[in-house]
């Protein structure tokens, strides 16, 4: 069965995507490999009218903890899906499926391989979007002594990260997800309009917390690929930092952390583990063997 996840062109890294050979490898052993005749739908939007393509070589489908979003369409739901749950209410109610099916991101799973750790080095710390990563969000980040969170880092170093940090000010969603996971406090934040809100609302709904975002401005202008904070000169740059660094800085000591309730988290946790042991006896049974011809 192999495992089906968004991979950036040009071996770029992000971290939401990257959690799925992270994590699958380490919950399903011996359970994924090439065979591209079954395929196992990980962490990400990935439902969407694409989906078929990419897993056009599958015969069947197992669907975890996936949402719906992006791309112009949904595809059919179709015997070759089994799906085990999805993201939250939002994408069973665009694919027109069961209450039931809606638990969370598969991400949350990862509360059972990282133990939350006790040792602070932030009060915040910034995670923007991988498109608008790079050095101006870092200078920013520096200069009012917050803690930088790049999404593009190993899986291993931004779980750390989060990990260190006291409230986590997030535009990429799953540095949310694993944030509340650990028991992290965070805030949702928004510096540009591509950001989509609706995945960030199937996930929220999915915890019992609101999607009500910070607005602040962006640093990196993905249309030219260049940062705006490139020191054309050492004055110019200096006062997009510190102009930046000022409305971060009124944005988080303004902001109330969000956190879903611990005994909800746990909850979900539960219903994922459960559906993955379904998952498993399947595989177990041979409902994903190929035929033998």
């Amino acid at each position: 069965m192999k495992l089906c996840y968004y991979k950036l062109p040009n071996g770029a890294q992000n971290f939401g995507d990257n959690l799925n050979p992270w994590l699958w490898e380490k919950l399903l052993p011996g359970v994924l490999d090439d065979d591209s005749t079954t395929a196992f739908v990980g962490i990400g939007t990935l439902f969407n009218n694409t989906l078929p393509d990419r897993t056009r070589h599958a015969r069947k489908r197992a669907v975890f903890g996936t949402g719906v979003g992006y791309a112009k369409g949904i595809p059919a739901v179709d015997d070759s899906y089994k799906i085990y749950c999805l993201r939250g209410p939002l994408s069973t109610q665009a694919l027109g499926l069961a209450d039931e099916l809606a638990v969370t991101d598969g991400a949350v799973l990862l509360r059972r391989l990282v133990k939350p750790g006790d040792r602070k080095r932030y009060k915040f710390a910034f995670m923007p979007h991988y498109e608008l990563a790079g050095e101006g969000w870092k200078s920013v980040c520096e200069a009012i002594g917050f803690g930088y969170i790049d999404p593009r880092w190993t899986t291993e170093a931004v779980i750390t990260a989060i990990g260190q940090t006291e409230v986590v000010l997030a535009e990429a969603m799953h540095g949310a997800i694993v944030a509340d996971a650990l028991r992290v406090p965070w805030v949702p934040v928004v510096t540009s309009p591509t950001i989509l809100s609706f995945k960030w609302q199937d996930w929220c709904a999915s915890v019992g917390v609101e999607y009500q975002p910070m607005q602040t401005q962006r640093v990196f202008d993905p249309r030219k690929k260049t940062d705006l904070l490139t020191p054309v000169s050492t004055v110019r740059h200096w006062l997009r930092v510190k102009s930046a660094a000022s409305r971060l800085k009124q944005l988080a000591l303004r902001s109330r952390p969000i956190l879903s309730t611990d005994n909800l988290i746990e909850q979900r946790t539960v219903q994922l583990e459960e559906r993955l042991q379904q998952f498993k006896d399947d595989v177990a049974a041979g409902y994903f063997t190929s035929p033998q011809t």
